[in-house]
């Protein structure tokens, strides 16, 4: 195979496209509310990139959803000049809210971090510039609930200790700044609360200006749910952006909203096209579509991101999707992508950056952030783990995955296989595994005599273990199926373990808690587990 220029620019490694006929995405489109239109071409399947991961772009002038895939959830962008930065909601993922960065708004690749330390779990956030200053406000569920901001003057950092807004009863806030100059947060349920000039505390009370759109009583949804405001100023008019109707349930329930107003005091009026976007049928690729953000391309077309389940696969999360819009005669805006089953033509102009990242790792260096995640870390967590030698020593905790808080990674593909090389001291317990909380997880430990075999969330059988203290163990999940396999001569050869799983209900609608379901390793008991050579393959 040749890998041309281009390729490589776009960390393309692997494999080519399908051939399809052009789609145009206007004819894709859809009245709000009407049955599913038929796709006039069908969707070639993804060119493939580090690893063999999907990667969106089609290398022909078009792309392919999901923008990033895996879970990215309620996508924050920002235009800064030719640059565009985006981060999603992480969760109880530390080091969370890594920035990602792209110049033509379809290649990504992450580049650092902006929190480190554990305030709880991060929810829909807002990434603003103000001033020549970068802003995150964060909303964490914790105890109690709060609205955090940090800041920093270089979009890779040092970002600020978080200060605590003390807003305890809202969710999922975004800065705007008014016509006067004012500068405020929107919140969940139609409110707002000024901020101080500085950005760093805010001003009086809360107050509710705003009532959203509401749908039929006989649609299928979550529930109201009114969330995720954004505020976007564009031809005279403030647009405010909400989802409702729950993110997760039934894959007919997220949606987006709009309304506007002259001014950022309102009153603001809702647009008789709503919903703008919504999955109407559980037959579409994409379920829960909703939170939506507008943002201008380097072309000057406008595009929406927002996120949405994968038809079948809610274990991946919520994925980051890229919508064409247009702006009508009166003034609004219509997404123009259909259901995004099709490729759709990408905005001219920008320059494409290596798209994703590698998930195999040789342990040369500590990727903390961009590439791994502590789940749920102490404020000590970071001092358990370091790289010596081409290894990533994981010093023990816990007695489990359940409390050892493992390492993780982001995988987007419906199948991949991974494997490790692992060495436990005396006393010792480590294993891979597919992780989705503390309380939900699979996969296969071992210590000095016994494997451990990891199901539901719990501890199960306990067969005689042959290898020792140091063994290689490979996961392989082909579309929920998961086999599992180990080495003792460093992969030379495989034995079957004799358990295998399935794992379609490891995921939000089941267990709650917004995540997805994520490759990662873990020790525990005594002493320090040595990981090496971890390999990472998409099927």
């Amino acid at each position: 195979m040749t890998i041309n220029r281009r390729d490589l620019l776009n960390g393309v490694v692997l494999g080519g496209v399908a051939a399809a006929a052009p789609v145009d995405a206007l004819a894709a489109r859809r009245p709000t509310g009407s049955a599913p239109v038929p796709v006039p071409a069908p969707a070639p399947g993804w060119r493939r990139g580090f690893d063999g991961q999907r990667v969106c772009d089609l290398d022909d002038g078009r792309f392919l959803n999901p923008l990033l895939a895996g879970d990215h959830p309620d996508p924050a962008i920002l235009k800064d000049g030719a640059d565009y930065y985006m981060t999603f909601s992480s969760f109880d993922s530390y080091p969370g809210l890594t920035i990602w960065h792209s110049r033509d708004l379809v290649n990504w690749q992450p580049r650092g971090p902006a929190l480190t330390r554990n305030i709880g779990s991060v929810w829909a956030v807002s990434l603003e510039k103000h001033a020549g200053r970068y802003f995150l406000y964060i909303p964490v569920k914790a105890s109690p609930n709060s609205i955090f901001v940090i800041w920093a003057d270089h979009i890779d950092g040092p970002w600020s200790d978080p200060v605590d807004l003390g807003l305890h009863a809202h969710i999922d806030p975004c800065h705007a700044v008014g016509e006067d100059g004012s500068r405020w947060l929107f919140l969940s349920g139609g409110d707002r609360i000024r901020l101080a000039p500085d950005g760093l505390s805010t001003v009086g009370a809360v107050e509710h200006v705003y009532d959203p759109w509401r749908y039929p009583d006989d649609w299928d949804v979550e529930g109201f749910s009114p969330e995720g405001p954004k505020i976007v100023a564009h031809g005279g008019w403030f647009y405010m952006i909400t989802a409702v109707g729950g993110t997760a349930g039934p894959p007919t329930g997220h949606m987006v909203i709009v309304a506007r107003s002259r001014s950022i005091h309102g009153p603001w009026v809702n647009d008789p096209g709503n919903p703008v976007v919504r999955t109407v049928s559980t037959d579409e690729k994409w379920w829960s579509r909703g939170h939506a953000s507008l943002v201008e391309a380097p072309d000057g077309s406008w595009w929406s991101v927002y996120h949405g389940f994968e038809n079948g696969y809610w274990t991946l999360g919520r994925q980051a999707l890229l919508d064409p819009i247009r702006w009508t005669a009166d003034g609004w805006f219509r997404t123009t992508g259909g259901d995004l089953s099709a490729p759709i033509a990408k905005p001219r102009g920008g320059t494409a950056v290596p798209h994703g990242q590698p998930l195999s790792d040789d342990f040369a260096t500590l990727k903390l952030g961009a590439r791994w995640n502590f789940f749920r870390p102490t404020p000590t967590e970071r001092d358990r783990v370091r790289v010596e030698g081409r290894a990533l020593v994981l010093r023990a905790a816990g007695t489990a995955p359940s409390d050892s808080s493992p390492l993780l990674l982001t995988a987007g593909d419906q199948a991949y296989r991974f494997d490790c090389d692992i060495e436990i001291a005396p006393g010792g317990t480590a294993g891979l595994i597919l992780f989705y909380d503390d309380k939900l997880y699979c996969g296969l430990g071992f210590d000095e005599r016994r494997f451990v075999t990891h199901q539901y969330g719990i501890e199960r059988g306990r067969p005689a273990n042959p290898h020792g203290r140091r063994m290689r163990i490979r996961i392989t999940n082909t579309r929920h199926i998961v086999a599992i396999h180990t080495s003792g001569d460093d992969g030379r050869s495989w034995q079957r373990f004799d358990r295998g799983m399935e794992v379609s209900g490891y995921h939000h609608n089941v267990r709650g808690g917004f995540l997805m379901l994520r490759p990662g390793l873990y020790s525990a008991g005594a002493g320090e587990a040595r990981f090496r050579d971890f390999r990472f393959t998409a099927l």
